[in-house]
């Protein structure tokens, strides 16, 4: 038997070539490892909210260089003595949420509170507390989510204060979630009690009112609430600010209104949005999404619906100039809504192409969208594919009445099945 023998210089030539070709992975991994662990513990030293929103944003648009430093950085958090102080921890989980890595950001918003909690910063315990409570609220760990807030609320320290507002706001929020809406109402009441002219309060009683079914309370909460805005004359010296708020009311309205089936008020305040903001993405979706939904108006609803997009586009290039082409998506609603107007216009292939795209997301993945998507296939004679898509809209069907209602009548379709 005979054996092949490489010379001293075939070694060397081939371990260039190998080197050349990145087929050394052992000397290359250790070699950018230590370089992102540099760039890493760099985080510390980033002062300034501008520049710390300056590094989160380059991140964002550089998502696999990024996720490489997070992998680094999440291994060095592991550490006996973890590295990172608030700033950097700040950063990592920003982006790492931003990514969808929610393991990794619950890490760094878990030391983001350990830090600011040593530092005594109110302003820095708010914003972890925030940070951890809208991640769980995002993964739906509604228990863990509305714990926080409590644990929040009954801080001791008046350096916290301002953001309690912003935190019970939230907690209301995640109690309608879970079905806590008696328990909700309660806190709610309370404060209403001591202050019955509150709009800003009022405002949160129509969310609980839509969120309980109790819709023709909501719309006249809500409208009300308009009233109040008009005649506020702290808020008449700030006309931003104002405006803002009468946006956001008229747009709650609208989404009552539809609940209603009251579609001309629900357009009609759509309409008054779009009258001062013609270019706002959402408020051309929703015009265009109800009439569709509705069989009306349906070349005009599919001209709001395509601005939508376009506009969508605009802004998230304009925002992250540097956005990889893969982080480049378009918004699933919004697919959802083009791919719902085009079957009312039975372009059923056309239609089927937008649903698929939005639910190749699993951001996207909702009960409307997935009982939209087996209508679909339904039309175009694909009923296995109707029965998967309708399968999955039951399976992924939230907690909220809304949610649950959408689900009964895909469960209705189901058993209508042969």
């Amino acid at each position: 038997m005979s054996t092949t023998r490489i010379s001293p210089r075939h070694g060397v030539v081939a371990l260039a070539l190998m080197l050349a070709l990145g087929l050394a992975p052992q000397a290359r991994t250790a070699e950018d490892d230590a370089k992102l662990r540099e760039q890493a513990l760099a985080l510390n030293d980033i002062t300034g909210n501008d520049p710390i929103k300056g590094k989160i944003k380059e991140f964002i648009g550089n998502a696999a260089a990024s996720k490489k430093l997070l992998a680094v950085a999440a291994r060095m958090s592991k550490e006996k003595d973890q590295p990172f102080n608030f700033n950097a921890a700040q950063i990592l989980a920003t982006v790492s949420y931003a990514q969808k890595d929610y393991d990794t950001s619950e890490r760094f918003y878990k030391i983001c509170l350990e830090q600011a909690l040593k530092l005594q910063s109110g302003q820095k315990i708010a914003q972890a507390y925030n940070g951890l409570i809208n991640l769980y609220f995002e993964t739906k760990k509604f228990a863990e989510s509305e714990k926080l807030c409590k644990q929040f609320l009954e801080l001791d320290d008046d350096s916290v204060g301002s953001a309690k507002v912003t935190i019970f706001v939230k907690m209301l929020r995640i109690m309608a979630r879970e079905g806590k809406l008696d328990e909700a109402n309660k806190l709610l009441d309370t404060r209403i009690k001591r202050r019955p002219d509150s709009w800003f309060l009022l405002k949160l009683k129509g969310q609980l009112q839509h969120e309980a079914g109790e819709n023709e309370e909501a719309a006249k909460t809500y409208e009300h609430v308009l009233g109040l805005l008009d005649k506020d004359e702290d808020l008449a010296k700030e006309k931003e600010a104002k405006a803002d708020q009468v946006h956001e009311v008229r747009y709650l309205l609208s989404g009552v209104y539809v609940d209603l089936n009251k579609v001309d008020k629900a357009a009609e305040n759509l309409k008054a949005l779009l009258a001062d903001d013609p270019n706002n993405p959402t408020f051309n979706n929703d015009l265009g999404y109800i009439w569709a939904d509705h069989d009306m108006n349906l070349d005009e609803s599919e001209k709001l619906i395509r601005k939508a997009l376009k506009e969508d586009r605009k802004q998230r290039r304009e925002d992250n100039p540097d956005i990889q082409p893969d982080e480049d998506k378009d918004n699933g609603a919004y697919l959802d809504s083009l791919g719902w107007v085009l079957y009312k216009q039975k372009k059923y292939k056309d239609a089927k192409k937008y649903l698929l795209e939005a639910v190749a997301d699993k951001d996207n993945q909702h009960t409307e969208i997935y009982d939209h998507l087996g209508d679909i296939h339904q039309a175009l004679g694909e009923k296995a594919e109707a029965v998967t898509a309708w399968k999955k809209a039951v399976e992924v069907a939230g907690p909220t009445k809304r949610e649950q209602q959408r689900k009964a009548e895909v469960e209705k379709k189901l058993k209508a099945q042969p």
